[in-house]
């Protein structure tokens, strides 16, 4: 609820607080671009079921209760009820520790901005992520953690910054602007008066939300019975409609569900993304490898610089004290004699109590004893450890300044180089392998520090500190009282004048989290401590107070260097003090009187948080209150804030002076204090809108989108500032520009130790004018503060090149999002505001990442609901999209030292995966605007052009054959028969007890063997038993596991004039998935009668059986393990050799049941063609490690060794999950020549094998017997798992040249085996984008964008090859990407299919060219590839035709007018991590949906959602719309270890996945 002037005491708004909508809020959103790109999308087939209902119940949180806001609602009001409010609500707020540091961000009028601006999306509606119940319990693991005290990061700032939203005509009125134009001077001379200051805001005005019910998680209360067992298809897709037993889910054939909660999910992300949201692409371009992705057009209407070039701006000259020292250890050395009573540094405890006062005496005399200890008591090897100029770490902790100052300035009398570090807590902390990187650059061999540090430290077994990652090897020293020697009394320091030595290295982290140290040499310690002096006007013996890190920075520049200077009282205020009691600096403040506080905006709101326990203290003394990060755009609500409360305590408003300041230039701007006659402070209110071009424009106060920002005071003394173009030449910037503030002074940083490069750009830049003219021969410091110089020269900064982030052209700053993000109400679900923005790079483009911890109590639906009004909320103030918005559990954001988020080690972790979300919410629909235009098919040309075109460019048709058949003369006997059972019963006569197969079972032995007349005998058996029963011509289902019983019956059909089609056997462990597709295929194939064996006859029959099927309905059904011997039966001779031999049926990677026509004559052709390619005699022996069932694993099973009378040596592949080793063993055995597998029994050699090839060898497994070992396979070779299966086993022997695929498909189930003859495989590289364009496109090894494509073997005898354009049917030149078609004796001759419907596919068996040869018949393999003319000569002693097939035409995805293959988009996302075990895609409805399989913790799990999605959009341009996190196992693969990706989406619509996580990605 926006906070209304009408109050109740308790400050809940009044019901008058809900105004009418009668605003002119509308006008404000015009500029508020809307949230989602639109994306061109086919709704597909989901249903509207239930989704009304759920948007209501999930809409209702969302919509904010305000329509507008009371224009009496004065700005000078809302500051008088605010500060009025403070004091009551502090009361109620008891538990401060709990909830009120996230307070400090919310400053009114921003959450008032964020308030309207999500009023405007009140219809808006994402589907929420689904995760399973144990991630959420996962994620609340961390509820227990005890509060972390030490959040509250360093610049975290404290209240939040004034906001505005912008209207529709931004820079109306500033044709000509003078610089009094853009400046809202406060005359009045303070920042009091400021119109827009406020105070922190109240607890009490936050509207009830009553929770909804719990979130829909996808797939908890029915956990499907459908479990996806790997070796085995799960049910197929639609072929039989009858067959509707398991897939009473779907309504159509394609699969598409309809009661699917996944699917309304779906239905509601494209509902959010159809909206429209940017203007449209230009028109479309022609070429497709202009490739280039969008490159954003500067915006005509965007504001620019108008003003003059600016003036360098001088500071006042150095003025020069003659009683200044000459050098700070001189000045140390005068108050250490002549006042060493006089205190130097007060420390405190953790209880505010002063436990140690070091006087000036002690700091000279206990300086010298360490100088001497460390110069002259440390040695090594009798040298000196130390000589001056070394660099010597410090490292004391935060607590300890005493210590510290001891340390630092025995260094500087020892003349070494002090290196102030982090005190190191474990070995992991967050950058602290950078600091140790800094530590052995600066060749550091030895760390000061104090007893009961060390004592704290990790130890190693030794009892020495740990080496911490990263650190080189150190000599810790002890530097307390009894460790040190006391001088001879005729030992002195030498103290000379400050030269350009080095005097001491200050670290700094940079924005990518890499470590550089500045050096600062001793004139520049002594002119900055003199400028510092002259400005602040210090003078000798002030008590100041500083809360600072004592370290580095404004703590060390104030409280240890230029305090010594004027013999200053330095009140040192620890850190772990503010924690406990963050109103201790002000008490001691009232206590010592102190003239100066130095702080940050944070101590000053916390503060305010406490300021009720303290009625009698006074601010009167205080003459200056330094606020350190004055230069943080958020400092201005602090101070205002801090004004209003304590003014009544004798704060004087112009005491507080901001300034800003860097590690390399130090101390910049500084306001002056009051005494020093300075004009009035200023303050600017810009709009947002221009900051983001880098202009400079004042905003009227009306507006919500500004940046209210307070000056810095003026330049230092005797410094030279001017303001460069960020980018490029650092020209100098026009008046009202934002750009880098550089400064020319004696008293900046000399250099980045040992980085010259790094150095020459910051510490040496040479700015210039528009004439290119260097404005001064001296050169300039680059600060790293994006600033201009205002009205009476008063700096004012407006961000940081830290948090800068560049996204299409527009600069946004960090802060200014954290800003945003926590005026969503911040109390309820940001666990103490702890927020970090940071950019991505992306497809060229900077991305915008938001992390937050989220409360520990805070439920799923509170959070993705918090999300969708941040992205609203960013959205509408910025005009920026938020790329990812990710909430990890409280306290796991990594922490810098005093407590902030360490934001580069977050952006490391993002980019590794290793940050672990709670949530996550992606949103490149509507960031990503670059993508390249969409292609648009161009009209095509025509064959006959093609052909022409071709021929002009002289490039020949691609056509290629493998050897002549007719010319081939063999001794085959073979070929006198027309029938293969022929062939068996010659061979049952003529070679008897001729061995022809051999089955090993799991342990490597033979299970069964077959001589020529014992497959003979059993195939009569089988006859005589189905002669009296069945037809000639019946179908016969044989459901075998693989062995000879299957080889036998197979034969025994034929005698018996049936035709038998061979099924994989249900598996017993997984009945449900595996007996439905037996069913179908029985069905489908109309078998009158099942053969199989005993034990599976009784699993068919059996209870859990009529679990999955109708068991009734099964045909007859044999069992032939005991059959009778009757009388030979008289066998069936074909009338033709054109009848049908066998079915074969196969389930395609798509999920289709397809079952081919084989005849006699192409079963012959079929063996003889692999017997000449591969040179088959009954004198060979080969090894089959494949499955039996269809394609080639039934050919090589059943038909081969028949036909060419060779010894095959059978193992079942199920036998190798026991004995991975099984297959090798036996090819070593039997010293096989030419073997066969598939790519899953590949897989399982890689996997399980890859680390006992010494074991193996061992026991003698020798492979170099083997010349050809072929993956049987219908697909694209899988070059990785070839190449690393040969690299594995080279050990074992195995040639690297024996491996290679076979090609094969439905239409013909051998195309293409590499034989023992011909030219080696080859391989060739090709443009990834070109592919998707349909176009080849060959480019050099390693080249980006280059895929890998390896030949797909030699081109059988007899069988001829076109590649040919799938639209027109003409024939395509070399090289060029179409469908692969095939004649061959042995192509099947048809699909047989259940419903006549052949004649929808007539023309994937007999299809013509449309130009050309348009005689030949072909077959439609529905692959795509190329043929390429090789340099190599085949075995007739012509150049080698290489086909390479590329993918399935089925399988590919049709996305922005490109043609995807899945396999090149789960290759990149399955490198993309380590914990992805396999990956699938397919898309539904236009929309990308990853399915990823996590190996590793389920915590993991969200870390692979941005992940993926930034590598589809680097490698193939393409937005993913859903990422699905699944368990090891659930992507379902066939036998041939083909991923079934149709199956898959069908599980996950049904939702029937179980996914650990589903991210809908916005």
């Amino acid at each position: 609820l926006l906070r209304h002037n009408s109050m109740d005491p308790h400050g809940w708004a009044n019901d008058s607080s809900l105004c009418p909508p009668s605003l002119p809020f509308s006008s404000l959103f015009s500029l508020c671009l809307s949230l989602f790109l639109s994306v061109s999308v086919c709704t597909g087939d989901i249903t509207q079921k239930g989704y009304e209902k759920k948007r209501s119940k999930l809409l209702a949180p969302y919509i904010p209760q305000i329509q507008g806001v009371d224009p009496s609602l004065q700005i000078d009001n809302r500051i008088q009820a605010s500060s009025q409010a403070v004091l009551p609500v502090s009361k109620q707020n008891k538990s401060r520790a709990a909830n009120a540091r996230d307070e400090r961000f919310r400053s009114d009028l921003h959450t008032e901005a964020v308030q309207a601006a999500l009023a405007k999306y009140k219809e808006r509606k994402m589907p929420m992520p689904s995760k399973r119940r144990s991630v959420l319990v996962q994620s609340s693991v961390e509820a227990c953690t005890p509060p972390d005290t030490s959040s509250a990061s360093e610049d975290e700032g404290s209240l939040r910054r004034q906001g505005r939203l912008p209207t529709s005509t931004p820079y109306q009125g500033h044709s000509h602007p003078t610089v009094e134009h853009w400046f809202n001077r406060v005359i009045q001379g303070s920042s009091t008066s400021s119109s827009a200051s406020s105070t922190s805001s109240h607890p009490g005005g936050r509207s009830v939300n009553n929770h909804s019910a719990p979130p829909d998680v996808t797939g908890l209360s029915e956990r499907s019975s459908l479990h996806v067992e790997r070796p085995h298809a799960a049910s197929v897709r639609g072929v039989s409609r009858n067959y509707n037993h398991h897939t009473s889910v779907m309504e159509t054939a394609d699969g598409v569900p309809v009661n699917s909660r996944v699917s309304n999910k779906i239905q509601q992300l494209l509902n959010t993304l159809k909206r429209p949201k940017r203007p449209p692409l230009r028109e479309f371009f022609v070429d497709d490898f202009e490739e280039l992705l969008d490159v954003q057009q500067p915006d005509p209407n965007q504001p620019r610089p108008e003003g003059q070039q600016m003036s360098p701006l001088e500071g006042e000259p150095l003025g020069v004290v003659t009683n200044w020292p000459p050098s700070l250890p001189a000045a140390l050395q005068k108050w250490g004699t002549t006042h060493p009573k006089s205190p130097c540094l007060t420390a405190l405890d953790n209880a505010g109590k002063p436990v140690y006062t070091l006087t000036y005496g002690k700091l000279w005399t206990r300086s010298q004893k360490l100088a001497y200890t460390l110069l002259n008591k440390l040695s090594s090897r009798n040298e000196p450890l130390l000589i001056p100029g070394d660099r010597v770490a410090l490292v004391f902790p935060n607590s300890d300044p005493v210590m510290f100052m001891v340390a630092f300035y025995g260094c500087l009398l020892a003349e070494l180089v002090p290196v102030p570090i982090e005190v190191p807590l474990t070995r992991k902390d967050a950058g602290s392998q950078q600091i140790g990187f800094l530590l052995g650059s600066c060749g550091v061999t030895l760390a000061l520090t104090t007893d009961a540090c060390q004592k704290g430290l990790p130890k190693a077994q030794t009892g020495e500190v740990v080496t911490f990652k990263g650190w080189p090897r150190l000599l810790w020293f002890v530097t307390d009282g009894k460790h040190v020697a006391k001088p001879p009394k005729d030992w002195y320091p030498s103290i000379r004048e400050a030269s350009n030595d080095i005097a001491y290295i200050e670290y700094k982290t940079s924005k990518e989290g890499s470590t550089m140290g500045i050096t600062v040499s001793h004139s520049a310690m002594l002119a900055h401590c003199q400028a510092l002096t002259q400005a602040c006007g210090y003078t000798e013996a002030e008590t100041i107070t500083n809360v600072l890190d004592f370290k580095r920075e404004a703590g060390l520049w104030h409280g240890v260097l230029t305090s010594v200077m004027n013999r200053m009282h330095v009140i040192s205020i620890p850190y772990s003090l503010m924690k406990v009691n963050p109103l201790s600096w002000i008490q001691k403040v009232h206590m010592y009187k102190a003239r100066v506080a130095v702080v940050k905006s944070r101590d000053m709101h916390w503060s305010l948080l406490a300021q009720r326990d303290q009625r009698d203290i006074s601010l009167s003394s205080l003459r200056m209150l330094i606020v350190a990060d004055g230069a943080n755009p958020w400092s201005i609500s602090s101070c205002d804030a801090f004004l209003n409360v304590f003014q009544s305590r004798g704060l004087r408003p112009e005491v507080i002076c901001p300034c800003a300041s860097s590690s390399e230039a130090m101390t910049v701007a500084i306001r002056r204090p009051p005494e020093m006659g300075v004009p009035p402070p200023g303050k600017a209110v810009l709009s947002m809108s221009g900051l983001s071009h880098s202009v400079i424009r004042v905003d009227t106060e009306e507006k919500l989108s500004v940046l209210t920002v307070q000056d810095v005071g003026q330049v230092m003394p005797g410094a030279l500032v001017c303001v460069v173009r960020v980018e490029g030449t650092p020209y100098l910037c026009k008046t009202d520009e934002v750009g880098e503030i550089c400064v020319s002074s004696g008293c900046s940083g000399l250099a980045y130790y040992g980085l010259p490069g790094m150095t020459k750009n910051i510490f040496e830049t040479i700015p210039v004018k528009s004439t290119g003219v260097p404005i001064s021969n001296r050169p300039f410091t680059k600060t790293s503060l994006l600033g201009f110089v205002g009205p009476d020269n008063l700096v004012f900064v407006v961000g940081k090149m830290d948090g800068l982030m560049v996204v299409s052209g527009r600069r946004h700053n960090a802060d200014d999002v954290v800003a945003t993000a926590l005026a969503v109400e911040p109390m309820k679900f940001v666990y103490r505001g702890r927020i970090a923005v940071f950019s991505v790079s992306v497809l060229h483009d900077e991305r915008i990442v938001v992390v937050a911890e989220q409360r520990p109590d805070a439920s799923e639906e509170d959070s993705f609901q918090w999300m969708s009004r941040v992205l609203q909320a960013i959205d509408s103030i910025h005009q920026v999209g938020v790329y990812c918005l990710a909430l990890v559990p409280a306290n796991t954001l990594p922490k810098a030292p005093l407590g902030g988020i360490h934001i580069s080690e977050t952006k490391q972790r993002f980019l590794e995966g290793s940050l672990h979300p709670c949530n996550v919410l992606m949103c490149p629909h509507t960031c990503v605007t670059n993508l390249p235009k969409p292609r648009q098919k161009q009209p095509e040309v025509g064959p006959a052009s093609m052909i022409v075109g071709n021929l002009v460019a002289g490039k020949r048709i691609a056509q290629a054959c493998g050897r002549d058949l007719g010319q081939l003369e063999d001794n085959d006997q073979a070929r006198k028969f027309l029938y293969i059972h022929d062939v068996l019963q010659w061979r049952a006569q003529a070679t008897p007890d001729h061995p022809l197969f051999l089955v090993l079972n799991a342990k490597g032995t033979v299970a069964s063997t077959a001589s020529c007349l014992q497959l003979h005998k059993r195939a009569e058996r089988v006859a005589a038993a189905l002669m009296g029963r069945l037809n000639t011509g019946d179908h016969v289902a044989l459901v075998y596991p693989p062995g000879i019983d299957l080889i036998a019956t197979f034969y025994g059909c034929l005698y018996a004039g049936c035709v038998p089609v061979t099924v994989r056997p249900p598996h017993p462990q997984n009945l449900a998935t595996t007996l439905p597709t037996v069913k179908m295929i029985v069905e489908v194939s109309k078998s009158v009668c099942i053969l199989t064996t005993q034990a599976i006859m009784k699993l068919l029959k059996s209870k859990e059986a009529a679990a999955a099927v109708d068991i009734k309905s099964w045909p007859t059904v044999l069992d032939t393990d005991d059959l009778p011997r009757k009388k030979n039966p008289q066998i069936y001779k074909p009338p033709t050799p054109e009848m049908l031999a066998y079915l074969d049926f196969s389930v395609s990677t798509t999920g289709i049941l397809a079952g081919v026509k084989m005849s006699h004559a192409a079963t012959s052709a079929l063996c003889r063609s692999i017997k000449l390619q591969c040179e088959l005699y009954p004198s060979r022996q080969i090894a089959i490690c494949l499955d039996p069932y269809c394609g080639l694993g039934l050919a090589l099973w059943c038909l081969c060794s028949v036909y060419s009378g060779h010894q095959s040596i059978l193992v079942p592949p199920l036998e190798l999950e026991s004995n991975a080793s099984l297959w090798l063993t036996a090819v070593s055995q039997y010293k096989v020549r030419v073997t066969f597998c598939s790519y899953s029994v590949m897989e399982m050699c890689t996997k399980g094998l890859g680390s006992q090839t010494e074991a193996l060898r061992l026991r003698n497994v020798n492979l170099s017997c083997v010349r050809t070992c072929m993956v049987v396979a219908e697909e694209r070779p899988r070059i990785t798992l070839t190449q690393s299966f040969s690299k594995i086993f080279k050990d074992l022997g195995l040639s690297p040249r024996a491996v290679s695929t076979t090609f094969g498909c439905r239409v013909n189930v051998a195309i293409c085996l590499q034989g023992t003859a011909g030219p080696d495989p080859t391989t060739v590289y090709v443009d990834m984008r070109a592919l998707r364009h349909d176009r080849v496109r060959l480019v050099e090894r390693g080249s980006p964008h280059s895929l890998p494509l390896m030949e797909s073997g030699k081109i059988l005898p007899g069988v001829k090859v076109i590649i040919a354009n799938t639209e027109t049917k003409g024939p395509l030149g070399d090289s060029h990407l179409g469908e692969v078609w095939v004649s061959s004796p042995h192509n099947a001759t048809g699909y047989y299919t259940v419903y006549g419907e052949e004649a929808l596919h007539a023309d994937h068996f007999n299809t013509k060219l449309s130009f050309g040869d348009t005689q030949t018949v072909w077959a439609r393999t529905g692959y795509l590839g190329f043929l390429r003319r090789t340099e190599l000569t085949d075995a007739s002693g012509e150049r080698h035709d290489a086909l390479y097939v590329v993918g399935s035409l089925d399988e590919t995805l049709e996305l922005r007018g490109m043609r995807y293959h899945p396999i090149d988009i789960e290759t990149s996302v399955i490198r993309s991590h380590k914990s992805i075990a396999e990956c699938a895609v397919f898309t539904w409805t236009n929309l990308l949906v990853v399915v990823v399989e996590l190996e590793g913790s389920e915590q993991e799990a969200l870390d692979l959602v941005a992940l993926v999605t930034n590598v589809v959009l680097e490698e193939h341009y393409l937005i993913v719309g859903v990422v699905v996190v699944v368990d090891p196992g659930v992507i379902p693969i066939n036998s041939r270890g083909e991923k079934q990706r149709m199956h898959l989406r069908d599980g996950f619509l049904a939702d029937q996945l179980d996914p650990i996580y589903v991210a809908y990605n916005m």
